[in-house]
């Protein structure tokens, strides 16, 4: 038969040797459960000399946490950085590869983006060792912290070891029926209460108790900041594997894009080398080279002042807008050998402070490459130069009464006539060789109220 519980108890209750003899020595449950209701109210209540019971410990291990809350706000705002060079890199290569593929792509500012991308990429580059560098450091610090943790473990576990033994001795000591008491308690305060009486407890056994409860917050905390560190390793450890990654396929695209500038770079040297050959060959002789600008400048003058004097006279004729609204496409695909600007070419007639200006931009191809018109307008000039002594061909539209387009050096087969209205991209003429040339190009050149002005500007 079942005996009900306050019977046993009753019946421990009648002598203390009932009661030893009915338990012996408190089981291991009990050692626990003893250890761990002396502790908490510990934890829960200010330490009785708090700074002088492990407090640096506690306050090393909140330092650290603050520490890694501003490492990690530095970390991240180190990957928006990166993140931000990417995309600075991105937009650089994704310009240089519009500037590579434009038809008759500009040299000068192909390499100026080239140069950008390579400039950004470098930063990049920077950005993503520098959060290299964090992993480590995070790694590092995450390895010391764990043996600190570790250690600390180890260490709380010998106190609790420690004090458990000082609490059993006292169970075993006291001549009150601790166990009995405990289980007539009606709340966990009566518990604390019976316990107090109960224990003989000595300055060393509080102190004990004390460390182990500054023991249990410093372990804590540095657990705390462990796991954050793990974390945040994880985060760094992926962000810079993804940035290692694009660093890499920009890396390839900024190889493919400096690839194709020294192509064409080479293509154009190779053409201007031919060209400026041909040009020392016909310069030799520095009165006839003097000779021929002269002529060049000449025809070129009464070439400008016959075209302003068609357009005048034929506006209303050939129906001549006063304005042109609209862009120009390029009128012929090749390699570009010569700007708009000042250049080395002798025979370029001087302009501004420049002793040598090219008036348009030239365009080389095969021979008989088609030529198409830069914009809508109306045909003034088709055939050969009235004032160029070398028998050079070339088509004159006007875009308006202000625009015109030039296009020379054309084969002598035109199939547009004088008066004539042409769309955009309507073929017009052919490459050719006509005139002072030292080999098939386009020279296509733009006038706006009556001067040169650069035609990539209106594309």
């Amino acid at each position: 038969m079942r005996v009900p519980p306050d019977a046993w108890l009753g019946e421990c209750l009648q002598d203390d040797a009932t009661l030893n003899s009915r338990l012996g020595k408190p089981p291991r449950l009990l050692r626990a459960l003893l250890v761990a209701l002396l502790v908490v109210p510990l934890v829960g209540t200010p330490l009785a000399n708090p700074t002088a019971i492990r407090g640096d410990q506690l306050s090393d291990a909140y330092a650290k946490q603050r520490a890694l809350e501003k490492q990690i706000a530095a970390q991240k705002a180190l990957i928006a950085s990166l993140k931000d060079a990417q995309a600075k890199t991105a937009a650089a290569l994704d310009a240089t590869a519009a500037k590579l593929n434009e038809v008759n792509a500009d040299l000068a500012a192909v390499k100026a983006a080239v140069r950008e991308a390579t400039a950004q990429l470098a930063g990049a580059t920077a950005s993503y060792y520098d959060l290299v560098e964090q992993v480590k450091l995070l790694h590092a610090q995450l390895l010391w912290l764990q043996a600190t943790q570790e250690r600390k473990a180890a260490e709380l576990k010998v106190r609790q070891e420690a004090l458990a033994q000082r609490l059993e001795a006292a169970y075993e000591d006291s001549h009150v029926p601790l166990l009995a008491q405990l289980l007539g308690s009606g709340s966990l305060n009566d518990v604390l209460v019976t316990i107090s009486y109960n224990l003989t407890m000595g300055d060393a056994d509080r102190e004990l108790a004390e460390r182990i409860s500054a023991d249990q917050a410093t372990l804590a905390a540095t657990e705390a900041t462990t796991a954050a560190m793990r974390a945040q390793g994880v985060v760094l450890r992926d962000e810079a594997a993804e940035q290692r990654a694009t660093l890499a396929a920009q890396r390839k695209d900024l190889k493919a894009a400096q690839a194709k500038l020294r192509e064409l770079q080479d293509e154009t040297e190779a053409l201007v080398a031919a060209q400026q050959a041909k040009y020392q060959k016909l310069a030799s002789d520095s009165k006839k080279a003097a000779e021929i600008l002269a002529q060049q400048q000449k025809a070129e003058q009464q070439l400008d002042a016959l075209i302003d004097r068609l357009i005048k006279q034929n506006a209303g004729n050939y129906r001549i807008p006063s304005e042109y609204n609209g862009t120009f496409r390029w009128p012929m695909r090749g390699t570009v050998t010569q700007e708009f600007g000042c250049t080395g070419f002798y025979w370029e007639p001087p302009l501004g402070s420049c002793a040598h200006f090219h008036r348009g931009i030239d365009i080389a191809n095969s021979l008989g490459t088609p030529i198409y018109a830069a914009g809508e307008g109306v045909v003034i000039l088709a055939g050969k130069s009235p004032y160029d002594i070398y028998g050079a061909y070339m088509v004159v539209i006007a875009h308006s009464s202000r625009l015109t387009s030039w296009y020379a050096h054309v084969k002598t087969t035109i199939p547009v006539r004088v008066g004539q209205h042409v769309s955009k991209g309507q073929l017009i003429a052919y490459n050719g060789v006509t005139g002072l040339t030292t080999g098939p190009h386009l020279h296509w050149a733009v006038q706006l109220d009556g001067s040169w002005v650069n035609p990539r500007l209106l594309l």
